[in-house]
């Protein structure tokens, strides 16, 4: 199992390019199997979650070729309608194959998902809307099992947003029967990208960027080409980096107008932001301030950035507090920075934070994908060597994050095991 040997790296400086995000290209890779025509992505990140879900549609039989971060779909002989467990149990976003399935073949039957296990993330939402829009879904032996002659056009009101709920029925919608008014949608900038490249494919959807996505079905669906959306949330990693390192970093290639919530928090964190329209510029002269965050639902603070901010606090001058709302088991981390000597309280949902001066290198154990984030940023700032282990969760939503670092002045060593 890889490790990562991370150093005491501060004032890093420099240049990194911010990748395209994985939860928008996901998605849009399940979008492929609307269509029999060829769908071309750009901006592709190469992620171990995006090489999981190759595999699932090759072992459907779509035919898919993946070179440098352009990644081309023809699903003209799609084979199988299975999403098996196999796949599905390690990540989440697979339940993505059940919309675009039940729409254009009339039939699919996918595995309940996994994926970190930082709380109960449940797919009622998605069944709960299919069945409106007249699928009939039965749960067997772990699989959802969904059928329907045509898809139709319904209301749905989901009761709570849901990213993964308003793509996988917005992939219904748009080659359902009539219209299909999605309510309390997500609004979140990989929707909103999701959207843009089912535009471009033929479907007729209002209200992008808002919680109401109206779609209007039609009968099919042509190939585009795609470029996908900056990771906001790599980018946001990588401006926490420049605060915690007192350094000053360039983000190349990223969306500064989607990340409004984390920038906001970083100028009341001490940190100087420049920002361009496809650039972002962070950098920290003195010890950074402690900033309080509660997490909600886009536009505001995204819980995928709690445990990199989490760790900034650690370091910071004074005390703050820190409320998760979207996930009940997103402090797996805390336990894990104070063995490297940060003061943490938590109380059900609420961490609250001390700052102190000084991290200590410890050996430590990545808990999510987010989590291994925030044990790489406080070993770069720790005295002496930071051990952190099962990083298979990092090189899940992170594109070589050691060599950009490196780059930037990190040093950090990945350890093949």
């Amino acid at each position: 199992m890889d490790k990562l040997i991370v150093n005491h790296s501060m004032n890093l400086k420099g240049d990194i390019r911010v990748s395209g995000a994985k939860n928008a290209a996901l998605p849009i890779v399940c979008a492929s199997l609307l269509t029999a025509d060829q769908l071309v992505l750009k901006n592709v990140p190469q992620l171990k979650d995006i090489y999981t879900l190759e595999k699932l549609l090759g072992g459907m039989g779509v035919k898919i070729d993946f070179s440098g971060d352009v990644m081309s779909f023809n699903a003209a002989e799609v084979t199988s309608l299975v999403a098996p467990y196999e796949f599905v149990k390690t990540m989440r976003a697979s339940v993505l194959v059940l919309g675009p399935l039940v729409a254009r073949f009339g039939y699919a039957e996918v595995s309940l998902p996994g994926g970190c296990a930082i709380g109960a993330r449940p797919v009622d939402q998605h069944i709960k809307g299919l069945e409106a829009m007249g699928a009939e879904i039965v749960i067997e032996h772990g699989y959802i099992k969904a059928k329907a002659s045509r898809l139709k056009g319904a209301r749905i009101v989901m009761d709570m947003v849901t990213v993964t709920g308003t793509e996988n029925l917005l992939m219904a919608a748009v080659l359902a029967d009539g219209v299909t008014i999605l309510e309390n949608s997500a609004r979140e900038p990989e929707v909103t990208d999701l959207a843009h490249c089912l535009i471009k494919m033929g479907a007729k959807i209002d209200g992008v960027g808002t919680d109401t996505l109206v779609v209007t079905g039609v009968e099919k669906l042509h190939g585009c080409e795609h470029s996908v959306v900056a990771d906001r949330i790599e980018a946001g990693t990588f401006a926490v980096a420049a605060a915690i390192t007192q350094g000053d970093l360039t983000l190349t290639h990223a969306r500064p107008d989607t990340m409004g919530a984390i920038i906001e928090k970083l100028i009341r964190s001490g940190a100087t932001v420049t920002e361009g329209n496809d650039f972002l510029r962070v950098a920290m002269s003195t010890r950074p301030q402690s900033v309080d965050i509660k997490t909600l639902p886009y536009p505001a603070f995204p819980t995928d950035m709690q445990a990199q901010f989490m760790t900034l606090n650690c370091v910071a001058d004074g005390a703050s507090y820190m409320t998760e709302t979207i996930f009940e088991n997103r402090y797996m981390h805390v336990p894990e920075l104070c063995r490297m000597g940060a003061k943490i309280d938590v109380d059900g949902n609420i961490a609250m934070i001390r700052g102190v001066t000084q991290l200590h290198g410890a050996e430590v154990m990545a808990t999510d994908l987010r989590a291994s984030a925030s044990l790489v940023l406080a070993g770069m700032y720790a005295e002496g060597q930071t051990k952190v282990d099962r990083i298979y969760h990092l090189d899940r939503g992170y594109e070589h994050i050691e060599h950009k670092l490196n780059n930037v002045g990190a040093n950090i060593v990945r350890v093949k095991g």
